[in-house]
């Protein structure tokens, strides 16, 4: 009954968690787009824009729901909501943590650890391009099917070599569960170079790291990939004809698809919940640091501010800084927060990467997109995956 419990509790927590960073994703993407045109972003709807999501959500909902007379209307109200729930449903099996104790329980930072996780998220992956596939197809609108043929065509290429470029680094881990995965990339070579699939020997994946981005761009259908939804050709694609909540639900699972494409990197390639370095030599007081360093600039700023309202917001920011400073360090908590603060990390900084590019990149032509993975990228996949499986016949995983 306690596992039971425990397990509705972590349930509750991982999709609060999950909706929140989904709804303010958007925000620190527009913020940090704006940062790159030498923008505000987002500044009126609350400090710093920070109630922009809020606004947002409130507006979505209170729009008017069109549907199209001629649509097939099952299909159109079902397909957004298929692609959320697949978008979402890989969190269940994401490790984002080590098994801890609580309360006497023993449990793992995550909901469910398959002993086929990896196998479960390249299905659920696959299977997503329906949602896109049915909402094109259901509106009977020419550019929702033009967008939704794309869609088809483009994600369905660049899972192969997805699939390659995860294929390599399980060679060296020999087992499909991402917790056991990421308990295999434990250790440091000469006590500091962490032994991860990305550096690990006989054949560090480097290649397959950069492989699986790429794809996970396109299997997301972000900038330079975004062919599906060209509002230059197609008005806005698969989604032209939705409004309102339905449109929300897209615009969604593309933000939750985000998080899991980075977050399975950081699994597959990046060591998961395991720290830069090791705990001995300082990385456990790495995210105390952090937040009390980033507490004080916050205090800085508010005592010495650019805009009237700074004078208020960043003191406030600043004790929040440092609040969490503090739970970091008490030991019932830390065990928690340490190697969820490393996996937050890393996957923060592969989100970045996608904004960055989406704010740097032109889109790609269409024939350039298909060209692209059936003349390169999935032939280095494969070539890849074959001298990765040579190294490990040689000198061993």
């Amino acid at each position: 009954m306690d596992f039971v419990i425990l397990t509705l509790v972590k349930a509750a927590l991982w999709a609060a968690i999950i909706l929140t960073t989904l709804a303010y994703l958007q925000w620190v993407e527009r913020k940090v787009i704006a940062h790159i045109q030498l923008r505000l972003g987002p500044s009126r709807v609350g400090p710093h824009g920070l109630l922009q999501p809020l606004a947002d959500v409130i507006k979505l909902l209170t729009k008017e729901d069109l549907t199209p007379p001629q649509a097939n209307k099952l299909l159109f109200v079902f397909a957004p909501f298929f692609s959320v729930a697949l978008a979402l449903l890989p969190v269940a099996v994401l490790p984002f943590g080590p098994e801890v104790e609580v309360f006497g329980i023993r449990t793992a930072i995550q909901l469910t650890d398959l002993d086929i996780g990896v196998l479960f998220l390249l299905a659920i992956s696959s299977l997503s391009v329906y949602g896109i596939a049915l909402a094109g197809w259901s509106s009977n609108s020419k550019y929702a099917l033009l967008g939704g043929l794309r869609a088809s065509a483009q994600m369905v290429s660049y899972e192969l070599p997805m699939a390659l470029a995860v294929a390599s680094p399980l060679l060296l881990s020999n087992t499909l569960s991402l917790q056991e995965l990421v308990v295999t990339q434990s250790g440091y070579y000469a006590g500091w170079i962490p032994q991860w699939n990305f550096f690990k020997l006989p054949a560090p994946q480097v290649i397959s790291y950069l492989i699986f981005l790429m794809a996970a761009f396109a299997e997301t259908n972000r900038i330079p990939f975004d062919l599906p939804e060209a509002e230059n050709e197609l008005v806005a694609g698969f989604h032209t004809e939705y409004s309102s909540l339905k449109f929300a639900s897209f615009f969604m699972a593309e933000y939750a698809h985000m998080i899991t494409s980075c977050a399975f990197a950081t699994v597959l390639f990046l060591g998961g919940y395991l720290p830069l370095w090791p705990a001995e030599k300082g990385s456990d007081l790495f995210p105390t640091a952090l937040f009390l360093a980033g507490g004080a600039i916050a205090m800085y700023h508010g005592l010495h501010p650019a805009r009237p309202r700074d004078r208020r917001t960043l003191p406030a920011v600043a004790v929040l800084f440092w609040f969490l400073a503090f739970l970091f360090q008490v030991p019932l908590l830390k065990q928690i927060l340490i190697p969820m603060f490393w996996f937050g990390f890393k996957t923060g900084s592969l989100l970045f990467v996608f904004m960055w590019v989406r704010g740097t990149l032109p889109r790609f032509r269409y024939d350039q997109l298909m060209a692209f993975t059936w003349k390169f990228l999935f032939p280095v996949a494969m070539l890849n995956m074959l001298a990765t499986g040579l190294l490990v016949a040689l000198y061993g995983g």
